[in-house]
């Protein structure tokens, strides 16, 4: 029986195997080729911890209730993906082969415990006392013990270790591999023509005579594992307790998670393998994944910069929009005039000056933000602090769920609010995922707003390698709706309906935004059905909202033109019932594709909105989002241009089709990159 819907894990699936075609792919440098090998290994790694974790759970929900939200049986996913999985290890595998084969022409090597030369053998013994010894930890196991608490995301090593006159007895250990703390990868004394990579593991294997040597054992085998864990936290509903203490007692939870998935070295010794299956409790149920002898491969996106220069990607660098490349301040340029950047292509450097500029301007009074992955040693954080520090009423909206950032989050907030900024949590059960600024001064007793609207992290690190979009603004539709966001943000126990409700500035989740996108679509079924041009264009990260995507069939079956470019999960299927089938395509290339825009044809009057929402429920239901409709004319006719920019690409393009095939776009025209021909699309406008 056919489908109706892709279940959204078995899509995301898919996704990830476009991300391990990237890594495949001969043309791609191989310094990138072992990134996006890096990044599969990742992805996957958080797929478990919380997708199928989440189904795991739906297991022990009523069966109808569960499909209703899964698609399917949550039972008949969970095996689909185990051999999804099975077969993309396989694939993997195959591919890190072809790669090391690549890395050896360029004279790059991984070394092993058991291949070093003398001098090499040396220089690893001394290595692992003067910087690994203090950070190994070695554990013995037996049966009369509990098992120690093993950490998800770690590496390790499980050690079996005899003497040659025990002819029956093995003893067991685990060392956790400690690449937090030094790295993983080591360079080793080799000639001037080759380069010797060893992994930290394999310097711990080398010397485990010498960590053991107390013992008197004389034959050692050890190999990797790893365990993924439950990573889903619920918070309680203790009104008396601090939102940001459960946050951080349900990051602290996470060590209880159980495990949703087992990998190991299948030449791992068959006892010990025994042994840690019954001693961490994994059943049947859970996925136990035979492997190779590396593990963790997300750290291979840190792999050291040792190939040849014309092997690294060219250099395609940001550069300055043209509407501040002659150096005005970025305020006085938006106030005047609406702004468009696309990151990574445009520089990021115009949102930090604009704060910045803010920080030491005397008119400026207060300045609002939200914030929901900052980077480490941010920039936009500093120009805050700064900002309070000079007397400005600051505010920021610190998202603190923010998924594997709460406790990085934590720190800035604790950071903020010894500076004197009013740092707000947010709305319960709702995560604040809009991307929204609004800066007010007063000049000549008139207050003046300026801010931005972006589709994207307000992150300088991210906006180096995410393609997002950002509207930079003085519209005073659009910052009074802003406005509106935060007023409702900091009075998170009234009613959201009320509170949220916009003028004409803004599109928000979870009030008007699934509705107006609904009316859109209507709009465009209205006019096929009368015989009209009916366009839309949907470029998201995700599309899984099963409601949104009836009304996209709907609009199908009439004869509407729908092109949809979405990076990762895409739950629609072409319906032989369709008048015009939905063309959708994904695109992975070097940059990841982030950002959310909305084209409506809409009787020719073509709206286009940025946005931060994906099409999904949790999106556009259960978190506070932003879109905001483009209304300069230049401004909307660039983007447009860019959306048929990405449409037209045939390299690294592919089909998003019934069977999930990740089939590339050959259309038998000239090679059309599309990422480059954004840059050079861009560039021509500087």
């Amino acid at each position: 029986m056919a489908r109706k819907y892709i279940p959204r894990d078995i899509s995301w699936l898919s996704f990830n195997g476009r991300v391990l075609q990237e890594a495949a792919d001969e043309t791609v440098p191989l310094s990138s080729r072992l990134k996006f090998l890096g990044i599969f290994s990742n992805n996957l790694d958080e797929f478990f911890r919380v997708r199928v974790a989440g189904l795991k759970r739906a297991l022990a929900v009523d069966e109808k209730e569960a499909k209703n939200i899964f698609f399917e049986k949550p039972q008949l996913i969970l095996d689909e993906i185990h051999d999804i999985v099975i077969s993309q290890q396989k694939k993997f595998n195959d591919v890190w082969e072809a790669v090391q084969k690549e890395m050896a022409k360029q004279h790059v090597y991984i070394k092993t415990s058991e291949n070093l030369n003398e001098e090499q053998q040396k220089f690893i013994h001394q290595y692992y006392q003067d910087e690994i010894e203090s950070n190994v930890i070695p554990l013995l196991l037996n049966d009369e013990n509990p098992m120690p608490y093993l950490r998800d995301k770690s590496l390790y090593l499980g050690v079996a270790m005899m003497k040659k006159d025990w002819q029956y007895e093995t003893k067991f250990a685990i060392i956790e591999i400690p690449s937090s703390q030094l790295g993983r990868f080591t360079i080793l004394p080799s000639s001037k023509n080759q380069v010797h990579v060893i992994l930290l593991e394999d310097i711990i294997k080398f010397n485990l005579p010498y960590i053991f040597s107390y013992f008197g054992f004389d034959e050692f085998t050890a190999h990797a594992f790893k365990i993924t864990k439950d990573a889903e936290f619920d918070l309680d509903n203790d009104i008396n307790t601090n939102f940001a203490e459960k946050i951080a007692k349900a990051v602290k939870s996470r060590r209880k998670g159980k495990p949703t998935r087992f990998v190991f070295d299948k030449e791992m010794d068959e006892r010990l393998l025994e042994f840690l299956i019954k001693k961490l409790n994994i059943s049947k149920k859970d996925s136990i994944i035979p492997g190779q002898k590396i593990h963790n491969f997300k750290h291979f996106m840190d792999f050291p910069n040792v190939f040849k220069k014309y092997h690294q990607p060219k250099e395609r660098t940001s550069f300055t929009h043209p509407q501040f490349a002659n150096q005005q301040r970025i305020t006085d340029v938006i106030i005047k005039k609406d702004v468009l950047l696309s990151f990574p292509y445009h520089s990021f450097r115009p949102l930090i000056d604009l704060l910045r500029e803010a920080a030491m301007d005397p008119d400026v009074k207060t300045i609002q933000i939200t914030a929901y992955r900052l980077a480490s040693n941010s920039k936009i954080g500093n120009a805050l602090v700064n900002a309070a520090r000079n007397g400005k009423d600051v505010t920021v909206m610190l998202e603190l769920r923010a998924r594997f950032d709460e406790e990085h989050n934590l720190e800035w907030k604790e950071r903020f609010e010894m500076e004197g900024i009013r740092v707000l949590i947010g709305i319960p059960h709702k995560k604040i995922h809009a991307k929204l600024c609004v800066i007010k001064k007063r000049v000549n007793s008139k207050t003046v707003q300026y801010g931005f609207v972006s589709t994207g992290n307000i992150n300088e690190k991210t906006a180096k390698i995410y393609g997002d979009y950002c509207l930079m603004t003085s519209n005073r539709a659009i910052m009074a709706d802003i406005n509106k966001v935060f007023n409702a943000l900091k009075r998170p126990k009234l009613d959201l309906q009320e509170t949220l409700k916009m003028g004409t500035g803004l599109l928000v989740c979870p009030t008007d935004m699934r509705n107006t996108i609904l009316s859109y679509l209507d709009t465009e079924i209205a006019e096929a059905k009368a015989g009209r041009k009916a366009h839309v264009i949907i470029k998201v990260n995700s599309l899984s909202d099963k409601i949104l995507i009836k009304k996209i069939y709907d609009a199908a079956e009439v004869g509407v033109k729908i092109e949809m470019i979405v990076r990762s999960i895409y739950c629609a299927v072409n319906q032989k019932t369709f008048q015009e089938p939905i063309h959708a395509i994904s695109i992975v290339d070097e940059y990841l594709e982030h950002a959310r825009v909305m084209y409506f044809y809409n009787a020719a009057k073509e709206h286009v909105y940025i946005s931060s929402a994906d099409w999904m429920t949790r999106n556009l239901d259960h978190r506070v989002e932003a879109a905001v409709r483009i209304s300069d004319k230049k401004l909307k006719t660039e983007l447009i241009d860019m959306l048929k920019i990405q449409l037209k690409g045939n390299v690294k393009t592919r089909i998003l089709d019934n069977i999930l095939s990740n089939d590339y776009v050959r259309n038998g025209k000239p090679e059309y990159r599309s990422q480059i021909e954004l840059y050079k699309y861009l560039k021509s406008k500087t």
